[in-house]
């Protein structure tokens, strides 16, 4: 990460943009029949919880958080988070997760959720959720589904279908 001078920055209306040419290279036309994308179809991911990273003017990474229940608990979706392949395993996603984890934290959030690789995401404390605990719309490969609790505690008993949280939508 050294030889970079990145930026990350809270996404701005300005960039909606170069962030669908980022998703459309990098996860392709299969991206929407995915089971997040289904909940992203239904509320607007929260612009002050996602980031996008910079050199220079160049973006080379971006993470949105949008606003869900698990069962009737408030959580985050996290995701997509999305480098430009040139840049991967050079610590830009990582700072993408860092800055997203800690303003949820920040912001008083207390659970995010995600569709991921495990031992990626495991890196900065996510967990998988245990098979059948809560259910996603579409299908999901349960060992996938990851958790990270910003409160200890937080997502004790909590299970049930994953919805949009209608409450915060725009």
């Amino acid at each position: 990460m050294s030889d970079l001078k990145l930026t990350i920055l809270p996404e701005s209306p300005n960039d909606a943009q170069a962030i669908e040419r980022l998703h459309e290279r990098t996860f392709g036309p299969g991206r929407f029949v995915l089971s997040a994308y289904r909940l992203r179809e239904h509320v607007d991911h929260l612009p002050e919880l996602s980031f996008t990273a910079w050199i220079g003017t160049l973006l080379v990474g971006s993470v949105r958080q949008l606003p869900i229940l698990v069962g009737d608990t408030s959580a985050l979706l996290l995701g997509p988070l999305t480098v430009e392949p040139p840049f991967r395993s050079r610590g830009v996603g990582r700072l993408l997760l860092d800055r997203a984890i800690s303003d949820a934290r920040a912001q008083g959030h207390k659970l995010i959720v995600l569709v991921g690789d495990e031992p990626y995401y495991s890196r900065v404390g996510f967990k998988r959720i245990a098979k059948g605990r809560v259910t996603m719309p579409g299908p999901v490969d349960a060992a996938r589904l990851l958790v990270l609790e910003l409160a200890e505690g937080a997502f004790e008993g909590v299970g049930g279908a994953i919805r949009p949280d209608w409450s915060k939508a725009r």
